[in-house]
Parts: structure tokens; C-alpha cells; sequence
């Protein structure tokens, strides 16, 4: 007796589309952090607030003077840090694992989905909790 290909395919795919395997972990993320990333935590309010306008400017952006800046928190694999300068703009300052920067209004930032310019006192940055 042979068997008609249609009836044999119909009888296999049913048990094939049952997978019984465990889902897989989900992966951690894995977190670097830069010479330049660490050196911003390190640095007194001055000498920090020197490095930031130093970012500020060379994006093309005014700053004169900074008035207070301080960390904000990790996105994704940047540090961000905001620098409020005394001609009335604030702006946030990512900094990259692989030491670039990125500078960016705080103004802007609810348009892109980025997290608001609110100084953290005294945070560093926290690795990912693991599960």
C-alpha cells in the first residue's frame, strides 16, 4: 500500500509544530564603560564643568559659562551628564563606551525619547541588575 505524499505531510507537520524545548534566557546586555566615562565621575564640579562646556562647544553649541552639571544616569550604553550654561540653554552630554560625545538641548530630548536632564547628586552608574 502506498501511502499519497499529501496524507504523510499532513500527518508529520502537526507533530513537528509541537516544540517542547525550554525557551531560551534572555541575554544580559553587556555594560562598558570608557576611560571618559569613569574620568566625568571623578572629576571636582570645576574641572567637570570645564570638560562638559569643552563638549558643548565643540559640537557647535553656545555655552560661556556652566553654572551646575551633574550626572543624570546610563542610557543604553552612554553616560549622560547635563550642564546648565548661563545663557539660559541647559543641554545633555552623552558620552560613549568608546569615548565619543554626543551633546544635545535638554529642550529636545522629550521629542526623541530620551530621558530628561535631572541631576543625580552623588550617583554613579549601576551595571544592569542580573537575575
Amino acid at each position: 500500500m502506498r501511502l499519497n505524499p499529501m496524507v504523510m505531510m499532513a500527518a508529520v507537520l502537526p507533530a513537528a509544530a509541537c516544540d517542547n524545548s525550554q525557551p531560551t534566557q534572555p541575554r544580559q546586555p553587556v555594560v562598558m564603560q570608557s576611560e571618559a566615562q569613569d574620568a566625568l565621575h571623578k572629576l571636582d564640579d570645576l574641572n567637570r564643568a570645564i570638560a562638559l562646556k569643552r563638549a558643548i562647544l565643540d559640537s557647535g553649541l553656545s555655552c560661556k559659562r556652566v553654572t551646575r552639571s551633574g550626572y543624570v544616569q546610563e542610557h543604553q550604553n552612554l553616560s549622560m551628564w547635563t550642564a546648565n550654561c548661563d545663557n539660559k540653554f541647559d543641554y545633555a552630554v552623552f558620552v560613549g563606551p568608546d569615548s565619543s560625545v554626543q551633546v544635545r538641548r535638554c529642550a529636545d530630548l522629550a521629542q526623541f525619547k530620551l530621558p530628561a536632564c535631572v541631576i543625580h547628586e552623588n550617583k554613579a552608574p549601576q551595571p544592569p541588575a542580573t537575575s
